[in-house]
């Protein structure tokens, strides 16, 4: 749960805890549920799957995604938040790993993903 603990430091609000780590958190597990973000690509922005690979196909519906975003005015960086890269070890350590869903997190994972968020 990466927003739950940014908030923590940041104050910043849950929706926009979530888009600041969603896009780089979906391209880090990506690989591990492609069938779903594939299939996210195609029925929710309409990508085209003629000559694609499943990769290229779940990364245009993220591109599409964060274009969606961006349109909106909607936080995509944990830098607009705030954060600096001085909190990230202390967000990470904050951050609740749950079991279940396309992969479990070790706290370097989730590290690594909050520096790509910045």
């Amino acid at each position: 749960m990466l927003g739950q603990s940014v908030g923590a430091y940041t104050d910043a609000t849950h929706g926009m805890t979530l888009s600041a780590v969603s896009l780089p958190y979906y391209r880090y597990i990506m690989p591990y549920g492609l069938a779903k973000f594939c299939r996210f690509a195609v029925n929710v922005w309409g990508v085209d799957t003629n000559g694609k690979c499943d990769e290229r196909i779940a990364e245009e519906g993220l591109s599409k995604m964060e274009g969606w975003m961006k349109e909106l005015g909607l936080v995509r960086n944990l830098r607009e938040l705030g954060a600096t890269e001085d909190m990230l070890t202390g967000i990470a350590d904050g951050t609740f790993i749950m079991e279940g869903g396309y992969k479990v997190l070790t706290h370097d994972e989730v590290l690594d993903i909050l520096k790509s968020c910045l």
